[in-house]
């Protein structure tokens, strides 16, 4: 009677190194997810940072350059060219201490919903800041305006004009 010898697993990958090369594959997959997501966010929000900031540029500037800083109206001067509309000054940015507000305005761009509010003091005799504050994703029935909610959706631009 003949015997053969039975070798162990030679060939074969043990349970444990199966387990132990699906762990780390799921840790790599999760970890490039993670960063894709988080790339595409910073992406999205560095977009609109962007947006609010040329939004505030135009106004300011066109402000500054009008004949007549008190009556500037971005409505009437922008017409069709802009998706601009008057709104209530509690529909946008809080007039910040020390500034009058000269109006607020909702701004439609790439299908976000900006708000933006021109306000404006006099400095010293002859010389006047003119301030935009141009906040975005609006949403006052869920987060009403405040510090706190909007702080990171904000943009602030002011330049000075000789009256």
């Amino acid at each position: 009677m003949m015997t053969t010898k039975r070798s162990k697993s030679s060939g074969g990958f043990t349970f444990t190194e199966i387990m132990g090369t699906i762990t780390v594959l799921t840790v790599a997959v999760l970890g490039a997810s993670a960063y894709r997501y988080h790339a595409t966010l910073h992406t999205r929000k560095a977009d609109l940072q962007t947006t609010a900031a040329r939004m505030a540029s135009l106004l300011c500037e066109t402000w500054r350059g009008a004949s007549d800083p008190n009556t500037f109206d971005p409505v009437a001067y922008f017409g069709t060219e802009l998706a601009i509309e008057s709104m209530t000054i509690q529909e946008g940015p809080a007039t910040p201490t020390g500034f009058e507000a000269l109006g607020t305005y909702r701004i439609i761009a790439e299908g976000v919903d900006y708000r933006a509010g021109l306000f404006w003091r006099d400095v010293s005799v002859g010389l006047r800041a003119l301030s935009v504050i141009v906040v975005w994703e609006w949403d006052p029935v869920n987060h009403p305006l405040g510090p706190s909610k909007y702080a990171n959706q904000s943009f602030r631009l002011t330049t000075y004009v000789i009256n």
